[in-house]
Order: C-alpha cells, then sequence, then structure tokens
C-alpha cells in the first residue's frame, strides 16, 4: 500500500531550488525516507527531471558502507554532479551516519557532514536534500550548525486524514481504530491488530529509548525513562511539572529522583520527537506561565502502546489527535489560561483561571479552540464556552466536539465543528484564520 503524502510533498515542492539544504526530520519510523526516496523522487521524475540529475544514497545501506565518512561522501557525491548547468537533486538518507574517522577527531581536523552538506549548497544548480536520526541529529543541532543555511522539515505519522484516505473504511471506524492505533506507517499497514500491538510495543524498547540512552549515555537509566515515558503516557492532556512527576514515580513506582533530572529527561523526549510541551499563556496578561505545562504524544499509538492499551481515554486521545494535527499544519500551539473574577457564598471576590485548551497563532493571527469529546447537555456546553466567553478580546472561538457535526455558529459567534469534519477538511480551519 502506497501511502501520498501530499502536504509534505508540495511543502518540498515549495522550497525547492531555495538555496538552503532541506533537512527532513521527525520521529523515528514516520516515513521520512519513504517521503524523500520514494514519493518526492517520483515526483522530480514526473516533472521531466532526468534521472542523472537526481544523486542519491541510502547511508544505512550495506553498499554505502563506504561513504560514511564525510570526504568519501563529498567525493562520491560531486562526482556526480552533471555539468550541463542544468538543476540537479542530491538526496541522502540517514546523514548522521556519515561521520570523521576517529583519528581526524583526535586531531581536531575533522570534517564533519555539516560541512559537506553546505559545501554542496554552495555550487550553483545543486539541490540539496536530507533525512537524519532523530538519536544523532536534534532539531537544536540543525540549528547550531546550518543556522541561516538549512531549513527543517518536520515530519509527523499518518494524519487522519492520511489514514482514512488510505484504509477505504467508514469514517467512524477509521476514527475509532485512529485513535487506537494511531499514525505510524507500518502499524496502519500491518496485516491484523496483534501485529500492530507487537510492532508498536517493541518500537519503545528496540529504537526510542535506545536512541535516548545512547545519545546520553543513560544505561543506568533505562527503567525510570520507561516508567517516565508511561506517566507522561498516562497524563496527556493534563497539567503537569517536574515536580509532581517525580512525586509520581516516588511514590507509584518508589523511584526516588529529583525535579532537575526528570526536567531534563523531558528534554529528552521532547528532543527525540516523541512528545510536545504546550506551554501555558495567560491571555489577558499577554505572557507565558511557568509550569505546569502540557505534554502530548507524537503518535496515540505509541502512547497506547506504553501503556499496554489499557487507557483508553477517548477524550484525551481526541485532544491530543487534534494538538497533533494543528502543529502538522504549521501553527504554534499553547495551552490558553484565563483569570476571571466571581464572588462566594460569602459575597468575596474570588479571582479564578480557567483553561482554553488551545491558543493558536499563525504570524498575527489567533484563534481558540476547545475540544469537547462530549457535550451532552446546556450545563456542559456552558462550562466547555465559559473561559471562550472570557477572553475579552474578538479572536475567533471555536469547539471541536467528535463525531460528524457540520460547522455551526452559536448565537456567542462561536463555532462548532466535529472532529471528522475538521480533521479532514483545512480550509474548515483556515478560512476562519
Amino acid at each position: 500500500m502506497i501511502i501520498q503524502r501530499d502536504f509534505y510533498l508540495e511543502r518540498l515542492g515549495r522550497l525547492k531550488g531555495n538555496g538552503l539544504v532541506k533537512i527532513i526530520t521527525g520521529v523515528r519510523r514516520c516515513g521520512k525516507s519513504f517521503l524523500l526516496f520514494n514519493l518526492f523522487r517520483e515526483k522530480l521524475l514526473l516533472e521531466g527531471v532526468d534521472d542523472k540529475h537526481i544523486v542519491f544514497v541510502q547511508l544505512d545501506d550495506d553498499d554505502a558502507e563506504n561513504l560514511r565518512t564525510p570526504k568519501a561522501l563529498s567525493a562520491w557525491v560531486k562526482s556526480r554532479l552533471p555539468e550541463d548547468g542544468l538543476p540537479t537533486y542530491v538526496l541522502i538518507d540517514e546523514i548522521q551516519m556519515c561521520k570523521p574517522p576517529e583519528e581526524e577527531i583526535q586531531k581536531k581536523s575533522a570534517v564533519t557532514f555539516y560541512d559537506v552538506l553546505n559545501s554542496l549548497m554552495k555550487k550553483a544548480n545543486v539541490d540539496v536534500y536530507v533525512t537524519g536520526s532523530n538519536s544523532e541529529m536534534l532539531s537544536r543541532d540543525i540549528a547550531t550548525n546550518f543556522r541561516d543555511r538549512g531549513v527543517e522539515i518536520r515530519v509527523w505519522p499518518l494524519s487522519f486524514s492520511e489514514v482514512y484516505a488510505a484504509n477505504g473504511m467508514e469514517k467512524a471506524e477509521a476514527w475509532d481504530r485512529y485513535l487506537t492505533w494511531g499514525g505510524l506507517p507500518l502499524a496502519v499497514t500491518a496485516a491484523d491488530d496483534f501485529e500492530r500491538s507487537r510492532y508498536l510495543g517493541s518500537l519503545f524498547e528496540r529504537i526510542y529509548l535506545k536512541d535516548i540512552i545512547e545519545r546520553y549515555s543513560l544505561r543506568k537509566d533505562e527503567s525510570v525513562l520507561m516508567s517516565l515515558l508511561n506517566v507522561l503516557s498516562s497524563s496527556v492532556g493534563s497539567l503537569t511539572n517536574p515536580q509532581k512527576i517525580a512525586n509520581t514515580l516516588r511514590s507509584e513506582c518508589s523511584i526516588d529522583i529529583c525535579a532537575d533530572t526528570i526536567n531534563a529527561y523531558l528534554g529528552y523526549f521532547a528532543d527525540s520527537f516523541l512528545f510536545n510541551v504546550a506551554k501555558r499563556w495567560d491571555v489577558k496578561g499577554r505572557k507565558y506561565l511557568s509550569a505546569p505545562s502540557k505534554y502530548y504524544a507524537v503518535d496515540l499509538g505509541l502512547r497506547n502502546a506504553s501503556l499496554n492499551f489499557r487507557q483508553p481515554e477517548k477524550g484525551h486521545l481526541m485532544e491530543n489527535a487534534i494538538y497533533n494535527e494543528l502543529m502538522m499544519r504549521g501553527y504554534n500551539v499553547d495551552v490558553g489560561i484565563v483569570e476571571t473574577y466571581s464572588k462566594n457564598k460569602n459575597s468575596l471576590t474570588v479571582r479564578n483561571k480557567t483553561e482554553i485548551d488551545f491558543v493558536v497563532n499563525l504570524g498575527m493571527r489567533k484563534l481558540y479552540i476547545q475540544s469537547a469529546y462530549a457535550i451532552p447537555d446546556e450545563k456542559k456546553r456552558a462550562q466547555e464556552i465559559y473561559s471562550l466567553k472570557h477572553t475579552e478580546d474578538f479572536f475567533r472561538k471555536v469547539v471541536i466536539e467528535n463525531g460528524f457535526a457540520q460547522p455551526y455558529m452559536d448565537e456567542d459567534g462561536i463555532l462548532y465543528v466535529g472532529v471528522i469534519p475538521f480533521l479532514l477538511d483545512r480550509s474548515i480551519l483556515s478560512s476562519i484564520m
């Protein structure tokens, strides 16, 4: 089964020939290599690019073992660049496997793969694209080593719309399965649920934790990392902070660990794209607040597998899916805090802090989104929109409910829409931003 990734192909097309190295990143097994070497290469060929003007190498292939040093890779690529003045596209997979020899490192004269890519970028009519493993090439590494010479394309696991388009199921069934199995391509295309469960469950131990342990030399802390992973998975969509997590590990797992260490480990999970953090934004005060924050899993199937599929909390899973969709579309997403005042039974003024699930930003544009899995009555509706009605500004407000409801607006100007139409039709959001 070939699953198209039109969103990323369109972006790669827009970035083509911009003079920067295109660095494709994302959690392992999300489809980066397939995107570059199958879908994008096929797109170039269909656009009329001659095959000799596409130079590609997959460094994790045994046949490419002799190219895993920067000098060797540079010489090999440059020897294959045509001299006819036409654009040539250089595609390199798993670039982090290109490492200088130990003797060069010891002499402090090592040429790195960053040097190779920056050198290729300076050549006329050469357009460079690479994928990188999150174990050795993180976002902060890219920012440091490329600065303004590279652009990062973050690839996410398959979105609901991509999965729905590929599996041919009814929307309700596809949505229910997406909440359980998520969007990692090999999980979506697995033969049956047994294979999906085995595949997702093995990824953490075989790949993700191994990456983190090797990068940060944490071999003695594997059990702590797994326990922390379980705590984060259990609390997606809930406010938390390092001290609270440390207390939970101490009381429930008998693990004595300080908040500073937890904070460092949370950073490792974020750097490896396993979780994303949403900070709190004071809507009226117009400032970021310190912890607590919310953490969202990059993939619902991975989140569920880490808990052995024991906590199918669909409200939180839907909120996680909405967050991932917003991030994939390129928005900046925060958690909104709205301060209000009321009178208690003693007629004393009480300050309250209520939450807006998502403050969504794109440049100067902004809107607020509340995720509501079920709104059975008017009392629940009033609770869901209370914070939206007290922002004291005129930005658009949206409530996303579970189900198929088509967009409609209430008397307060708040837009309601079912999560399935929202995830399948990007114009619903873009039309009101």
